[in-house]
């Protein structure tokens, strides 16, 4: 049998040998870090681009790099190589060795909560140490009532005395208790914050195992690209007017967001309006071939054997090599550069930022300035008081394709106030961009139905039902303005419902879609008002859906 020393070292060899073999699992593949360049996000993905400098030696040589992303694309592999060194794999794993990659603010929870644990321990022991004390009193209590050598008083000064120290006891106890139920919920609260922030796409980073060939011992630059889809940005603008008599000022911003596992820190920036997730291929009509329905049963089962089929024939290779470049089932991507620049001469626009930015993998929108446009405008005010009893200010802009903007958020300040919050949206507008830059309460437009031109008649089979109506606007600013005002008459698709004694109010009128429109000018402290009505015949007996109101 063996003794306790003897035991104890064979335990301690054990423990030994388990090490190596775990330092030689971790530290084998001779890990080199990559440090992340160049970063290129898209609508939806980003591309990265990583160098590091590793010395190789004669032959073949794995190296495992860290700090790389964990969803990437595997179809977008690109690995470059210097000084003749040529590259025979390169395969991706996960990274479960390292940190896991968390957002500043859950790094500060779980410091807190470390900090909070220990103080609920300290009030765990200390209620531990009271029982302790609580259970020592009733111990000699006992034996203070069975010691029959004590004479009354005696034995009633030592009873009071137990029963003082036991009240200071219980009371301890009773706030040690209080305070840590409190402990326990603040701790419940900020594990359900921490498990927020975690669930925001927090992940351990990954490494890329690159296989190696030179000739000769030598060092070599290495360059690695790759597509991530866990990453993206969304335009937001701050559009700002001091004066109507001054250009628009436009602040195209963007809000990134990525969850790649590894922080971009001091990267060179590029936004891309692309997305590679779309496809390359454009599409394209198949003859459409007319045949009797069959059951659908077969169809599916012929659906089946069809996606198949289309998985078996689209199977790739693992990747190809040109020259000492090693692609992946994809293409090399372009490396972009230049100041707050944006090129549109391709397909898409991308905006080069000149400032390094650092964004963690939080999953947090973090903002980026792209640039800043002055435009010139022409403004006009704009109301539709059948819909709203407010006044809109518009900014017209023209030439606007040259601003690349995209479809985003506005935060609206107008004479250095915040006046709201808009949507601008390029994708149907033609050659005036047209957007609103809030309400002015200064231009007072009011819509009221003329009574006396309200009017039913029944006449044969028909009723003819009368409306008319007046809008009056008034301009309470201290300079001309120019307001337009739009309206609306009925149009009817039924030949048995006829509009008659059409007044437009001297408008501009479209009788196919019945909109009126006003272009008015008004002095300061100018009111203007414009009649309108219609008659509407229709059949004894019938409702019309949509009458004047």
């Amino acid at each position: 049998m063996l003794n306790h020393k003897t035991s104890f070292f064979m335990k301690l060899k054990i423990v030994l040998v388990i090490s190596v073999l775990f330092c030689n699992l971790v530290f084998a593949d001779n890990p080199q870090k990559l440090k992340i360049d160049e970063v290129t996000v898209f609508l939806k993905g980003a591309q990265l681009l990583s160098t590091t400098t590793i010395n190789l030696s004669k032959g073949e040589n794995e190296v495992v790099f860290t700090n790389v992303a964990v969803d990437v694309n595997n179809q977008s592999l690109s690995v470059n190589a210097t000084n003749g060194v040529l590259i025979e794999s390169a395969t991706f794993r996960n990274d479960y060795l390292t940190a896991e990659s968390i957002s500043p603010r859950a790094k500060v929870l779980k410091d807190s909560i470390e900090i909070v644990t220990g103080e609920k321990q300290r009030l765990v022991n200390k209620i531990a140490m009271l029982d302790e004390q609580v259970e020592i009193i009733k111990a000699n209590r006992k034996v203070g009532g069975n010691n029959t050598g004590l004479n009354t008083l005696e034995l009633q000064k030592m009873l009071d005395l137990v029963d003082a120290k036991m009240e200071g006891i219980l009371n301890q106890k009773n706030k040690n208790e209080s305070a840590k139920k409190k402990v326990d919920e603040l701790l419940d609260r900020m594990g359900k914050q921490l498990n927020e922030e975690q669930n925001k796409g927090q992940h351990h980073g990954g490494e890329l195992v690159v296989r190696f060939f030179t000739n000769e011992a030598t060092s070599s630059n290495i360059t690695v690209s790759y597509i991530v889809s866990s990453a993206s940005w969304t335009p937001i603008y701050d559009i700002r007017v001091n004066d109507i008599n001054q250009p628009v000022k436009i602040y195209y911003k963007a809000n990134i967001e990525q969850r790649t596992g590894v922080q971009w820190d001091n990267v060179k920036l590029s936004l891309s309006t692309g997305n590679p997730g779309e496809g390359v291929e454009s599409p394209e009509l198949n003859p459409l071939y007319l045949s009797f329905a069959v059951p659908r049963t077969y169809m599916k089962a012929k659906k089946a054997m069809a996606n198949a089929a289309f998985d078996a024939s689209n199977s790739v290779a693992n990747g190809r090599e040109e020259g000492n470049l090693l692609i992946l089932d994809g293409v090399q991507g372009q490396k972009i550069e230049g100041a707050i620049t944006a090129d549109n001469s391709g397909i898409n626009t991308i905006f080069d930022i000149d400032l390094p930015y650092t964004v963690p993998s939080d999953g947090q929108k973090h903002l980026v300035s792209i640039k800043k446009y002055d435009v010139p405008a022409n403004y006009r005010y704009f109301a539709v008081p059948k819909l709203d009893h407010d006044v809109f200010l518009q900014a017209q802009i023209t030439n606007w394709q040259d601003l690349n903007l995209l479809p985003g958020k506005t935060n609206v300040f107008y004479e250095g106030t915040y006046v709201g919050q808009g949507d601008l949206d390029v994708r149907n507008v033609k050659d005036t961009f047209t957007f609103s830059l809030g309400r002015d309460k200064k231009i007072v437009v009011k819509r009221e139905r003329d009574l006396k031109y309200r009017d039913v008649k029944f006449i044969g089979s028909n009723v003819n039902e009368s409306f008319g109506y007046s809008i009056t606007v008034h301009n309470t600013r201290k300079d001309k303005i120019n307001l337009v005002v739009e309206d609306q008459q009925p149009v009817s698709n039924d030949k048995d419902i006829e509009v008659t004694d059409i007044e437009t109010g001297g408008s501009t009128y479209d009788n196919k879609t019945g909109m009126m429109i006003w272009n008015v000018q008004l002095n300061p402290n100018e009111t203007q008002t414009y009649h309108f009505g219609m008659t509407v015949r229709y059949p004894k007996g019938k409702t019309v859906d949509n009458m004047p109101k």
